[in-house]
């Protein structure tokens, strides 16, 4: 049985899993003691990635899907057949600095520890930090996110200097035993993309569980890099925050939920008209209509 299990998604990235892997092999290397297997599954990649990533002499396991079933239906499988005590969601495009695994299992199975989940710290390519925790997604939380530039003034999504308890940590990186998991039921399987660890993390709370944030360990995460277009991911987001207020909440709670997610499209759609930006016209056009047509 190994001490850890590593579980990354594939999905068309053959580069940076290689990437991934490979400073994961090298942050493993900074203390041999641990005995860690590394397991990809990919969702039906077409880049060559699981043909490439087999090539690798380590102990390394690739599962190969026949379709891209999600990200959390993906880590679901993965769990299934992985044999550590301990569980570490990586995405695949996170880089891990120097120790960063050691540092963070250590802590984590330390007397000192008082987490049932742990993230670690997350940094852009430049190495500025990137806000990987928050509190939760309570209705204040979301309009602080949505109308009072709550992301960007640190109070609704943060990176913290130092250990302490939060709402969620980011799903690109986090350690737990593999028992809380499979406790939990793991990922929801209905949630294709984002959202899945706040979701997880909600119901890991409501079970007494809790979340920490451990600066210590460092990463870093390529995802924020992505274009400034982000159509799907705020509509994934919309679809995200409208499950979990269908599945956790009152209909009163829901409804107005529903109403900031349509102020903020109009918003949106309007400062689009008057500046001839078609790409939030279009995007938030979609946004409103996800918002409207959604149903208890």
């Amino acid at each position: 049985m190994n001490d850890l299990s590593i579980i990354i998604i594939s999905y068309n990235t053959r580069k940076i899993t290689r990437k991934c892997i490979e400073t994961i092999i090298h942050s493993l290397s900074y203390n041999s003691e641990i005995k860690a297997e590394i397991i990809v599954f990919d969702n039906a990649s077409m880049d060559g990635s699981a043909s490439e990533i087999k090539n690798y002499n380590i102990h390394l396991k690739v599962i190969e899907n026949k379709e891209n079933i999600g990200f959390g239906r993906g880590n679901n499988h993965a769990v299934k057949q992985s044999t550590g005590k301990y569980l570490l969601f990586l995405n695949s495009d996170i880089e891990v600095l120097d120790d960063a695994i050691p540092k963070l299992f250590h802590f984590f199975t330390s007397k000192q520890n008082t987490f049932n989940f742990l993230g670690g710290k997350l940094f852009n390519k430049n190495m500025t930090p990137q806000a990987s925790a928050g509190p939760y997604y309570s209705l204040p939380v979301i309009f602080g996110a949505l109308f009072l530039g709550g992301d960007y003034y640190g109070l609704t999504r943060y990176s913290p200097n130092a250990i302490r308890q939060v709402g969620w940590v980011s799903g690109a990186c986090f350690m737990c035993k593999k028992s809380d998991f499979d406790e939990l039921g793991g990922f929801d399987k209905k949630i294709f993309m984002y959202m899945e660890e706040i979701d997880l993390f909600y119901r890991a709370q409501k079970s007494t569980m809790t979340i920490g944030f451990y600066p210590s360990a460092r990463f870093i995460h390529l995802g924020s890099a992505s274009s400034t277009k982000r159509t799907q991911p705020i509509l994934h987001v919309y679809n995200g925050f409208l499950y979990l207020y269908r599945k956790h909440h009152s209909q009163l709670e829901l409804n107005i939920l529903k109403n900031m997610l349509q102020l903020k499209a109009l918003v949106a759609i309007w400062i689009g008209r008057l500046t001839r930006n078609k790409y939030l016209i279009d995007t938030y056009e979609k946004a409103y209509h996800i918002a409207q047509e959604i149903r208890r």
